[in-house]
């Protein structure tokens, strides 16, 4: 709709400056935006005020000029000059109900846009440190990283994720230590535990699992060899418990990339070297007090950074430029980055050492902030299971994983995230989640009455009755009521949320528009008699409207990762 109504704004323009009604060195952007207050009408422009100077008018002659250019379109029901010469415009009836066979002809593709082209995007999130279970934080990010992943895709980018795997590092061998210690404690051993290692109930349950496979076959051999075979054994055990609990949530990973590829040599040198002698070419890396630097601050960093130290160990930095390098030499167009909020002051950083690597402008780091768990109104902080953290796991085995992703997605990644696990598990109009859901739901069972198949037969194929029932002959022009209109405005603002969400990398958009389009289907089915006996076209075109609702709500739903139920 945007672009219908630009085009007629440049053709407003096109067609005043050839009749000579205005005299313009070149035509300006027809730029459109969706005013603040709806009774303003549907688009606004700032086009005359931006054109007045150069035609040498005031900026309200200017704009009746091109309000009568507009005012007799079939597509503009109203036009009105507003203040010192913005130009409101309301669209007609008749482009409302085109959004309608639009939606239908489009299906599961409506909303979908071309705002990448086909660009290649890597999308990095989750990233949790494989030594235990995920928090609540990382189930947040998780959400955001795939919903975001989904959006970009349906704006015209070719996507992929990936979940960094942080398996080098002291965390790994620390992590060694303690599931070794729980074990020799399952092998009647006296343990002298280690007050920085894990002690999670969680460890003793790898440990324990280890014992059932093994025995005591470990207890008796060097303390280092048996670090080494557990650090691997309990990794790998972690590893895929991570990838179980994600993938209950519907969140899959094109990419594992493990750390310790950019440590391991290869041709006598790792990529974390190799990478240090790219940037040591390319001028930006210096040596001082034994340590080797790289000079951030000439790309808006506050101070320069240590990539090997004096000892010659290096940071984790260096491995993180490192991996930076590997995504770009992976011909990404652009690379997105999810991270907690611990990690906000390592964004700048970051940002110049991929401008450093010749990618200026091409990293993008969304911040995810910390989740606020609640129950009923009571802070939640321990599981009642385990007596510990309430883990991402814990959190999804309670309220679904609808829910879950939902919950995670309605506030904006820079606020922090209240989450009443309560409210999440209601079935009622409070809980957002089963609002959007019980909307769809209800088209279909509207659908399936008026087709007069058995409701009660789950076996019903929604799209057969679809089939049976809407039709393209409906008579749409029939639909002009404030409720039908406000259902079909609100469908027509699709392809904008997901341009607008797609663009700001805000998934929380989309869960905003969900509950506006249930919304206004609610007030349209309660205003409006959908299926009328009495009026067959009048039901055929409600029918029709109904059924595009279903389908912009399921597309919705399926950007934000969440079903869309046929029955409730």
């Amino acid at each position: 709709m945007r672009e219908v109504i630009e085009s007629l704004v440049s053709q407003a323009l096109r067609s005043a400056v050839e009749g000579g009604r205005l005299v313009l060195p070149e035509l300006p952007d027809p730029a459109v935006e969706r005013p603040r207050d709806p009774s303003h009408g549907d688009w606004a422009t700032s086009v005359a005020l931006r054109s007045a100077k150069a035609a040498g008018m005031n900026p309200r002659q200017v704009a009746q000029i091109l309000s009568d250019e507009m005012s007799s379109h079939p597509d503009i029901d109203a036009v009105e000059i507003a203040g010192p010469g913005f130009i409101n415009l309301r669209v007609s009836a008749n482009a409302l109900q085109r959004v309608l066979r639009e939606v239908h002809e489009r299906g599961a593709g409506f909303g979908r846009i071309d705002l990448g082209k086909g660009a290649r995007v890597q999308v990095e999130f989750v990233s949790a440190n494989p030594v235990g279970p995920m928090h609540v934080g990382h189930g947040r990010w998780a959400a955001l990283g795939d919903s975001m992943a989904r959006v970009l895709e349906h704006a015209g980018y070719s996507v992929q994720r990936e979940f960094y795997v942080n398996d080098a590092g002291v965390q790994m061998d620390t992590f060694a230590k303690s599931v070794a210690a729980r074990y020799l404690e399952l092998c009647g051993r006296e343990v002298d535990f280690g007050e920085d290692w894990y002690r999670g109930a969680y460890i003793t349950d790898i440990a324990r699992e280890i014992f059932d496979a093994e025995g005591d076959a470990w207890a008796d051999v060097a303390s280092a060899d048996r670090e080494s075979h557990f650090k691997e054994t309990a990794y790998v055990q972690v590893l895929e418990h991570l990838k179980h609990v994600l993938h209950g949530m519907g969140v899959d990973f094109d990419v594992w990339f493990s750390e310790r590829t950019l440590h391991a040599s290869v041709d006598g040198s790792s990529e974390v070297e190799k990478t240090i002698e790219a940037l040591r070419s390319a001028g930006h890396i210096y040596e001082k007090d034994d340590a080797t630097w790289f000079a951030s601050m000439p790309f808006g960093d506050d101070k320069d950074r240590v990539l090997k130290k004096a000892d010659g160990s290096y940071t984790y930095f260096a491995a993180d430029i490192a991996y930076h390098k590997d995504k770009f030499d992976r011909g990404f167009d652009r690379v997105i980055d999810i991270w907690g909020a611990d990690h906000h002051g390592y964004v700048k950083r970051m940002e110049a050492a991929v401008a450093a690597l010749g990618h200026p402008g091409k990293l993008d780091v969304v911040i995810g902030q910390l989740v606020n768990l609640f129950r009923d109104g009571e802070v939640v902080r321990m599981s009642k299971r385990t007596g510990e953290m309430v883990t991402f796991e814990d959190l999804l085995d309670e309220v679904g994983p609808d829910a879950a992703r939902y919950f995670f997605l309605r506030r904006s990644t820079d606020q922090p995230l209240d989450f009443d696990i309560g409210l999440a598990k209601q079935q009622s109009n409070e809980n957002p989640v089963y609002y959007v859901q019980y909307a769809h739901a209800r088209i279909c069972s509207i659908l399936r009455k008026a087709a007069g198949a058995d409701t009660s037969d789950e076996t019903v194929d929604i799209s057969a009755t679809i089939a049976s029932l809407v039709t393209d002959e409906a008579p749409l022009d029939l639909l002009a009521s404030d409720p039908e209109l406000a259902l079909m405005r609100k469908l027509a603002e699709f392809p904008e949320v997901v341009e607008v969400a797609a663009t700001q990398l805000a998934p929380a958009k989309l869960t905003r528009y969900a509950e506006d389009l249930a919304a206004s289907f609610h007030q349209f089915y309660t205003l409006c008699r959908v299926v009328d006996p009495g009026k067959p076209e009048l039901t055929s075109a409600r029918l029709y409207a109904a059924d595009a609702t279903r389908i912009a709500l399921a597309g919705v739903l399926a950007l934000v990762g969440v079903g869309a139920p046929e029955r409730m």
